[in-house]
């Protein structure tokens, strides 16, 4: 069988291998284009990224739904997410290396900020889907780290109200980083 533009979803959600070989041929620039944007200081991890990503585009087609967004936006979702997943993976290495064994280079610093300025950057992303009122409360107890009693007399909500707002907001993100990702 012809594996092309009008098949290959459905050859992909039966596990044809020449679909997956469709989708490298069709797709796989955009998909590197993509992982050599997030991971462009950590070249070495970019290929490892690119397997990761089509084993995951591999492994849930079957949640692909045509109707919500097409092949092309949905793999490039799944790839700029597994990348940056790559870079914070990358960030917690650099984090335990124990520096009487090595000596950090100035690259590896400035990497690493760059890769935590990438990360706070797709955090606010997140967080400016939440209403003004809960982006702040999530910004004093996530970020500023500060205990709930505190949060509650500084802005006068009562701590249950506190709670259930933090539970919406953090259903709202899961719901939103799941259809994000196309998982």
């Amino acid at each position: 069988m012809r594996i092309g533009e009008h098949n290959f979803i459905q050859q992909l959600q039966l596990h044809n291998e020449k679909a997956l070989l469709y989708v490298i041929d069709e797709y796989g620039g955009l998909l590197m284009s993509i992982i050599r944007k997030q991971l462009f200081g950590v070249p070495h991890r970019q290929e490892e990224c690119f397997n990761d990503v089509l084993l995951k585009i591999w492994q849930n087609i079957a949640d692909f739904d045509e109707s919500k967004n097409s092949f092309k936006n949905w793999a490039a979702a799944i790839t700029r997410y597994r990348a940056i997943d790559y870079l914070r993976q990358y960030q917690r290495e650099l984090a335990t290396v124990n520096i009487d064994d090595t000596t950090i280079v100035k690259e590896d610093r400035i990497l690493a900020k760059m890769i935590e300025r990438e990360i706070s950057e797709e955090v606010e992303m997140m967080l400016d889907s939440l209403k003004p009122s809960d982006r702040e409360l999530f910004m004093k107890l996530y970020v500023e780290e500060k205990p709930i009693d505190q949060v509650s007399r500084e802005t006068g909500i009562k701590k249950e109200v506190i709670y259930n707002r933090l539970s919406r907001g953090k259903r709202k993100l899961r719901k939103q980083f799941h259809m994000e990702r196309g998982v």
